[in-house]
């Protein structure tokens, strides 16, 4: 079964190498690792040659100006060719060397359309100090309209669901990612499962979380997601995810 891992990038020359790195790193065998660049002026084309040698033939990349980042993992899709993908963002890298070999056992069962686990929050230049964990054990489909969503970069989903339910959409400015997951669970009705696996390490510093404006527009976006997908919430009600947040901070 082979699993296709997709990194959308843009001028990520500071942190790409070890993304791709915990790629080389992982002990599953059947991997496909696809790396689409929005057109990068740092030297990050010049990271991926460097690395592409290292996966001895397991690696596609394309560079080119595309629509934003929801664009470029459409693109991941469609060059796709495994049977299960997942998204590695390009600042930051998988928990260890087994999280592939520890997730693909679950699609032995042809009823899973999907799976998802857990991930940790790091400063950059402490990566030995979790500062925030982000579980999705408690999630329930009917938490998204209260704006809870599995964690994305844990998310592991059948290619040919994608096929069936459609791409990111990519008029959306930060939050693409939870109307998928929107679609996926309240208008096609996959089956998922849990895993209690760590599964991505990310730095702080997302778009989603970097300032006030940037929170307003995801209440925003999450709200349309919900809407445009039959599903009723309001801004209050997604709002609470924020609270939630709290508790999930290392003091």
């Amino acid at each position: 079964m082979k699993i296709s891992i997709i990194t959308a990038t843009y001028n990520s020359a500071q942190t790409l190498g070890q993304t791709i790195e915990s790629v080389i790193r992982q002990t599953y065998p059947d991997i496909e690792y696809i790396v689409v660049d929005g057109a990068s002026t740092d030297g990050t084309q010049q990271i991926v040659k460097r690395y592409e040698p290292q996966l001895r033939g397991k690696m596609k990349w394309l560079s080119e100006k595309d629509h934003g980042i929801y664009d470029a993992m459409n693109k991941g899709i469609q060059m796709a060719t495994g049977d299960i993908v997942g998204i590695l963002n390009s600042d930051d890298y998988f928990t260890s060397n087994d999280i592939i070999e520890q997730m693909a056992p679950a699609f032995r069962d042809e009823s899973i359309d999907a799976v998802y686990g857990d991930i940790h929050f790091i400063r950059d230049g402490q990566p030995d100090k979790c500062i925030r964990y982000y579980s999705s054990k408690r999630f329930s489909p009917v938490w998204l309209r209260f704006g809870f969503m599995p964690a994305h970069p844990s998310f592991y989903c059948r290619r040919k669901i994608f096929k069936k339910a459609g791409l990111y959409k990519t008029d959306y400015q930060i939050g693409s990612d939870y109307e998928m997951m929107v679609r996926l669970f309240m208008k096609h009705h996959i089956k998922a499962r849990y895993l209690p696996i760590d599964f991505v390490t990310m730095r702080t510093g997302g778009t989603s979380t970097r300032n006030v404006r940037s929170r307003l527009q995801l209440i925003k976006d999450d709200v349309r997601g919900c809407r445009e997908n039959g599903i009723y919430t309001n801004a209050l009600m997604v709002s609470v995810k924020f609270l939630y947040k709290i508790f999930e901070f290392k003091l």
